[in-house]
């Protein structure tokens, strides 16, 4: 996958899509269990937009030049990248140029890069980097609004009871 070009996008395109992303978009952060790891969590990085209408949905997938369509059982469609290269090399870079209105949205997306950043830099690696990432994502979407599977304190407790060096740590950037 080659990182996106955001000049190759025209200006209508980019910046409805943007609008549409505002209003309906999500940047999401999730941890996930893995034994397979030797840190306790895998740290993802989303960002998705859902609707009933497809249409839009492969507006995305074809300008952004990476992410998946699917569907859901009751019809309703979901546009989602949440490999850590895409999200880094073409989500960020095309809502950098094209931006959002709201200071909600604005604000999501700059606590979003600032993970992606700590990601990148290894810093989930470690404990300290993990309360980071947890303490900026307070801020993000609302506080989650009661709709995270698990709390910072369930996941610094796991973190704390795996007692894995970081330096050993297999997390993938994905």
């Amino acid at each position: 996958m080659a990182s996106l070009n955001t000049k190759n996008i025209p200006e209508r395109v980019g910046y409805y899509l943007a609008g549409f992303a505002d209003g309906e978009g999500s940047f999401n952060l999730s941890f996930r269990k893995r034994k397979d790891y030797s840190m306790p969590w895998k740290i993802s990085l989303c960002f998705n937009v859902s609707r009933r209408d497809k249409v839009i949905l492969a507006l995305f997938k074809r300008h952004l030049k990476c992410g998946t369509l699917r569907t859901r059982e009751d019809g309703v469609w979901y546009y989602e990248v949440n490999n850590f290269t895409a999200i880094q090399e073409n989500v960020i870079p095309f809502f950098d140029r094209f931006g959002f209105l709201s200071a909600k949205k604005k604000r999501d997306f700059a606590k979003f890069k600032q993970i992606a950043r700590l990601i990148r830099n290894g810093n989930h690696l470690q404990e300290s980097g993990i309360r980071q990432i947890l303490e900026i994502r307070k801020g993000m979407n609302d506080g989650g609004a009661g709709k995270r599977k698990y709390s910072d304190a369930e996941i610094i407790k796991l973190v704390k009871q795996s007692g894995k060096s970081p330096e050993t740590t297999r997390q993938a950037r994905e």
